[in-house]
């Protein structure tokens, strides 16, 4: 035996129920909205309005950046949370800089800041006010290759290519840092940028050959 209620029961013969009455449907339809109207953000005479004061209070805060990335001048208002690697790619457009693990884990996003190796996507931009970047499009001079370019070419130091921006990037730091006095030293210095073809054999004997011990 059903027990739904039916949609809309006419009031009988005689009865002061007016016919007006809102029904099962109606009532339901009526609060739902009203309901969302009123979470959504409110209503003032059938019109709806947002809290601007709120509004703004979600806006993220966002800083100036004045930095010198391969060479050039660059000025860029950014949110406060954009790290170096996004402020590379997304407002610069140099995408020769990779984003792999985005955690610090595989290299790929290895750059120089004042001369020193860092993981640009662990680096706050906001931090590098008046700070000199280079990336692996500043490396060569023109169409002559940086040495350690060219020694990954030689070696045949690469596979995929993806980890390979990053692997030169790190190698030019690991030779300015000194630390080349062995490939066991290299595979130490260049141990936190992963390449997973599988190269590294290959990517210490273009380390070596770039500082001199070829």
């Amino acid at each position: 035996m059903s027990t739904e209620l039916p949609e809309s029961v006419p009031p009988p013969t005689g009865s002061s129920a007016s016919p007006s009455s809102p029904t099962r449907r109606t009532f339901i339809a009526t609060t739902t909205v009203a309901g969302g109207a009123v979470v959504a953000g409110g209503v003032i005479g059938g019109t709806f309005f947002v809290d601007d004061e709120a509004a703004g209070a979600e806006a993220p805060p966002e800083s100036r950046v004045s930095l010198t990335v391969n060479g050039k001048r660059r000025t860029v208002t950014v949110d406060n949370r954009t790290s170096l690697l996004d402020l590379l790619r997304e407002h610069f457009d140099l995408t020769g800089t990779k984003k792999g693990c985005n955690a610090g884990a595989c290299g790929a996003c290895t750059v120089l800041v004042d001369g020193r190796r860092v993981n640009s996507c662990l680096t706050l931009a906001v931090r590098l006010d008046g700070a000199k970047v280079t990336t692996i499009e500043g490396l060569a001079d023109g169409d002559k290759l940086h040495p350690l370019q060219q020694a990954f070419i030689d070696e045949d130091a690469y596979q995929c290519g993806y980890c390979t921006p990053g692997q030169i990037m790190s190698g030019v730091g690991c030779i300015q840092e000194g630390h080349t006095g062995s490939p066991e030293e290299i595979r130490e210095w260049m141990s936190g940028n992963i390449c997973r073809c599988g190269c590294y054999v290959k990517i210490v004997r273009a380390v070596e050959q770039t500082a001199g011990r070829k």
